[in-house]
């Protein structure tokens, strides 16, 4: 398949065509809007697309996720981790670093302190309530800063960062040097990027990749891809407490109109996992099993259809 041309699902002579002429055959309309662009970015090394396992909760879960990709023979690009940096012991970190770096993936660790764990009770509250990722007063703002540094000396190079105080930090501690220019400043799903204008005032303040909101449109996503060059991450299947989310069937068309895009995949009706531990790791496991399992589905949506990177 030529570079320029990726079609879309909704084209009368693209990949679905026979879904298409089967509704039109019947007088009924086979798409709820037409005419979103491709888009032309792409990764560094000239991928449209990569795939994300998250909330790998672990050294033990990143194993198990290892071990069921070779079985289904899929293959990921990144992993990320949601209990945060400062809820696993050094020895685990380093684990962690060296499987990323033995199976050539990154690995991202989310940022430990939270306002939803922290003393307040406003995040928990039903109205007024702020963001669970944020960071409340100075001291977790440090507290905050402190997981950083202390991950990447120990190997870490890329976090999740879900308070835009924090982002602005971090962004300009790697102008100053304090971090190192290629380490990544991933946004959280729960700091929501909903627009064109927030995309573009995340990545001023130093963000490296976008989480997108779950619920986005093709036409929204696009509007916000034609916006930034940075990867965007996109849940093909969402967490329930996100919203659950499953648009397997639209993976071609995000790719189409959002590359560079992450690809992401987390299991519906799930417990939740953070901060995760072994009086829960059999459900890590499992989980992250199932994720390679979901991600294998939304990968068959590219190759059934003849789609390539």
């Amino acid at each position: 398949m030529s570079e320029k041309n990726w079609p879309s699902t909704r084209d009368a002579n693209g990949p679905m065509a026979k879904s298409i002429s089967l509704l039109s055959h019947q007088g009924i309309q086979s798409q709820d809007a037409d005419g979103i662009p491709e888009s032309s970015k792409r990764f560094s090394d000239g991928a449209r697309w990569k795939i994300e396992i998250p909330s790998v909760e672990g050294p033990l879960a990143f194993k198990a996720i290892l071990d069921e990709a070779k079985k289904r023979s899929v293959k990921f690009h990144r992993i990320s981790q949601g209990s945060g940096i400062m809820m696993q012991t050094d020895d685990e970190i380093k684990e962690m670093v060296a499987l990323g770096k033995a199976n050539d993936l990154e690995v991202c660790l989310f940022v430990g302190p939270r306002a939803a764990w922290d003393i307040g009770k406003q995040p928990l509250s039903s109205a007024g309530g702020v963001a669970s990722p944020t960071l409340r007063g100075t001291d977790q703002l440090r507290y905050a800063v402190e997981d950083v540094l202390h991950g990447a000396s120990l190997g870490v190079r890329s976090v999740l960062v879900g308070d835009v105080g924090l982002l602005s930090v971090l962004g300009e501690a790697k102008k100053l040097g304090d971090l190192p220019s290629d380490f990544i400043l991933k946004t959280s799903v729960a700091m929501p990027c909903t627009n064109a204008a927030t995309a573009q005032a995340l990545v001023n303040l130093g963000a490296s990749t976008l989480n997108l909101a779950t619920d986005l449109s093709l036409q929204q996503i696009a509007a916000i891809r034609a916006q930034v060059d940075v990867p965007v991450d996109v849940y093909v299947e969402g967490p329930d407490d996100f919203g659950g989310v499953v648009r397997h069937y639209e993976v071609p068309d995000l790719v189409r109109v959002a590359s560079p895009i992450y690809l992401k995949f987390t299991v519906r009706n799930s417990p939740g996992l953070y901060p995760a531990g072994g009086h829960i790791q059999a459900v890590i496991e499992a989980t992250g099993r199932e994720r390679v399992r979901r991600a294998s589905i939304g990968h068959a949506m590219l190759t059934r259809y003849g789609y390539e990177k």
